[in-house]
């Protein structure tokens, strides 16, 4: 039986992998808005760039943030307060994703 071969990782899957890889290593929050703007000027600068594919990228990467977003909020809702440690994982975590999301809604109102 040949291997099923897998066709190239959507772009924002990519974007999105990279993101969580600087999140795990507690990235600060303008370093991880920062990669966004990365990401998004390499969409828009590569040779086959179609304006109306990166804006769908773009569009796609900040719909996942704000979902993202909205979950790390009732995370450090549902916080144990009285868990220093946790609470300040969590707010780091949503923090991180705020800048995501606010970085990508500003790399849209730009295209």
């Amino acid at each position: 039986m040949a291997a099923r071969r897998k066709g190239p990782a959507r772009p924002v899957d990519v974007a999105l992998k990279r993101l969580l890889e600087l999140a795990t290593k507690n990235v600060p929050p303008t370093r991880m808005g920062r990669e966004v703007e990365i990401i998004v000027a390499g969409w828009t600068g590569a040779a086959e760039a179609e304006p109306a594919q990166v804006r769908e990228w773009v569009e796609d990467l900040l719909e996942t943030l704000r979902t993202g977003v909205a979950d790390a909020e009732e995370q450090v809702s549902d916080t144990d307060q009285s868990d220093a440690a946790a609470v300040k994982q969590a707010d780091g975590t949503l923090a991180a994703l705020t800048a995501t999301r606010d970085a990508a809604l500003r790399a849209l109102s730009g295209l």
